[in-house]
């Protein structure tokens, strides 16, 4: 008996799984990190527009999006893979 290798959409499904985990985390944190930065007295005096801080801000703005996009790949490229197969089990 061989052992059975994944498939390549399996492991495509798995990086976009990872992608989407990755980008929309790290848009949290980076919210996150923006509210404490907020409560903590960042934001006085313009202090969001030095160092990381422009990073941080905008990373949400442009992650969350990037994150949906991919958990409509993510749904494309599952449903293909579950058609395919139901497909070759009816033959």
């Amino acid at each position: 008996m061989s052992p059975q290798t994944p498939e390549p959409s399996q492991r495509l499904e798995r990086v976009f799984a990872y992608m989407v985990a990755a980008v929309v985390g790290a848009s949290i944190l980076a919210f996150i990190a923006v509210m404490i930065g907020t409560a903590a007295g960042a934001g006085a005096d313009d202090g969001f527009s030095q160092g990381v801080w422009p990073f941080v801000f905008m990373f949400p703005l442009i992650g969350l999006p990037i994150g949906f996009v991919l958990i409509i790949a993510l749904m494309v490229v599952s449903s293909l893979r579950r058609s395919r197969a139901a497909r070759e089990n009816k033959r």
